[in-house]
């Protein structure tokens, strides 16, 4: 029997954890609850409807407690924005109330302690005058969107959380779903300090990169690093993906059971970009039960695949 000390969760080079649910007993009663089911070592969370454009104010009693209890376990915590947000839409309306779920969602991670903010990258919906693609526009409209959102951020202090740019899949009229696009996205915030990156690896196989094959998860992340600057990808969606590479189709599989494989997450372990960075587990779990099965099993795998590779945990 192994007598070599267990690390503390603040001590692993990359924590392993899972978006948990919140729904019923809040923050600590259902979420650290699944996540001590789990064997999560970090954790994820909404704070609002998803799929809805409300914006809930916090329980400030039960904030404090969620903080205290990923502080006493060593715990990073991270928030995913709702999925309606859209800065590139041609509805105005549509951007005004993208403009208040994120502030909703920075505010709400600030409150309990979260170190990010992760924001799906958006779409150039509808079309430009003439014809053609709004994609320039859209791009103008981050810009002026989101900046003002970034200096309400600066206002937070030093413990503000991140704003995570998610690449999506590559659906639709995607303005970042190459990892090469991230440059320009960096840009137009002018290289904000408190703007990084949260890579979805299914996000990221859908849109071209072959993750698949040997080298690919290297080549992604030097790719990201590039486009980005090194030092920004804070986060990792870990997900496997449903689909053939380059189908822009955003359709998660569990580790090792879609078309990535189990190994290339042990390459994405070695890579110098990751250090530090906690992976999150978005796989599917109703089809395990729904109790935390599947998201049990797929840490467990990505805890061995840490184990084997080349760098320290």
């Amino acid at each position: 029997m192994s007598t070599a000390p267990v690390p503390s969760l603040a001590d692993l080079r990359n924590p392993i954890g899972a978006h948990v649910p919140v729904a019923g007993k809040g923050l600590v009663g259902t979420g650290l609850a699944y996540a001590r089911r789990v064997g999560a070592e970090t954790v994820q969370v909404f704070t609002a409807n998803p799929r809805g454009w409300a914006t809930p104010a916090g329980n400030p009693a039960q904030d404090e407690e969620f903080r205290a209890a990923c502080a006493e376990l060593g715990m990073t915590a991270w928030v995913h924005a709702p999925y309606l947000i859209n800065f590139g839409s041609d509805n105005p309306a549509t951007r005004e109330r993208s403009a208040a779920s994120l502030r909703h969602s920075l505010r709400r991670a600030h409150a309990i302690g979260a170190l990010g903010v992760v924001l799906h990258t958006g779409s150039a919906v509808g079309t430009a005058p003439g014809g053609g693609s709004r994609r320039a526009e859209a791009m103008a409209q981050v810009r002026a969107d989101v900046r003002p959102l970034l200096a309400e951020l600066d206002g937070l202090g030093e413990d503000a959380p991140w704003l995570l740019l998610e690449p999506t899949a590559g659906q639709g009229s995607s303005l970042c779903s190459r990892l090469e696009q991230l440059a320009e996205y960096v840009e137009a915030l002018d290289g904000h300090p408190k703007v990084g990156v949260c890579l979805d690896t299914c996000h990221a196989f859908a849109a071209g990169h072959d993750l698949a094959v040997p080298g690919g998860v290297t080549a992604a992340l030097d790719a990201l690093a590039s486009a980005a600057g090194p030092g920004r990808l804070r986060l990792i969606h870990a997900n496997d993906s449903e689909d053939v590479v380059g189908a822009r189709k955003d359709r998660h599989a569990n580790i090792g059971a879609g078309m990535i494989g189990a190994e290339p997450f042990r390459e994405l372990f070695e890579h110098p970009e990751t250090s530090g960075v906690p992976l999150v587990v978005e796989t599917p779990d109703r089809k395990h039960g729904g109790d935390g099965t599947g998201h049990a099993m797929d840490i467990t795998a990505l805890k061995g695949l840490r184990a084997r590779a080349a760098v320290a945990v």
